[in-house]
């Protein structure tokens, strides 16, 4: 079991990598993740999540994709889509993620993504910050 600590680590760069050991067969751990940090223009990234949540199919709209406000499960789903789900492989590696919003269990960080790291200088936003402006209210 690998632990991951997702504060102020560059969320692209740490999917990409938590799905590589996902598929592998690896079960990961993903603690602080409403702390993880998009690179880019705050607007356009907030905006984009906002249009994400309004897509409904106008004939059965229950139907429509699901985009959650909550922060680890818009982690998860951010991550599911670096996952092939249309195979088994895929939806076994998604039972294999846990994602969660602080340390609840106190899980000690074992493993380390160096080319993760941000720097803090570019323009950003957290993950918290997304959730915020798309309506969740912890």
């Amino acid at each position: 079991m690998q632990v991951i600590n997702g504060e102020n680590m560059i969320f692209g760069r740490l999917a990409s990598q938590i799905a590589k050991r996902l598929i592998k067969g690896e079960e990961v751990h993903l603690i602080n993740a409403e702390k993880l940090v998009i690179v880019g223009n705050p607007e356009q990234i907030t905006q984009r999540y906002l249009t994400k949540r309004g897509i409904r199919h106008k004939g059965t709209p229950e139907r429509s994709p699901v985009w959650p406000k909550v922060p680890h499960l818009l982690v998860k789903r951010m991550v599911r889509g670096m996952l092939p789900m249309k195979s088994s492989r895929g939806k076994t590696a998604l039972g294999k993620l846990r994602v969660h919003t602080g340390n609840p269990k106190r899980l000690e960080v074992n493993t380390n993504i160096e080319n993760a790291t941000f720097d803090g200088v570019s323009k950003h936003v957290t993950i918290y910050e997304i959730c915020k402006s798309i309506g969740y209210s912890g």
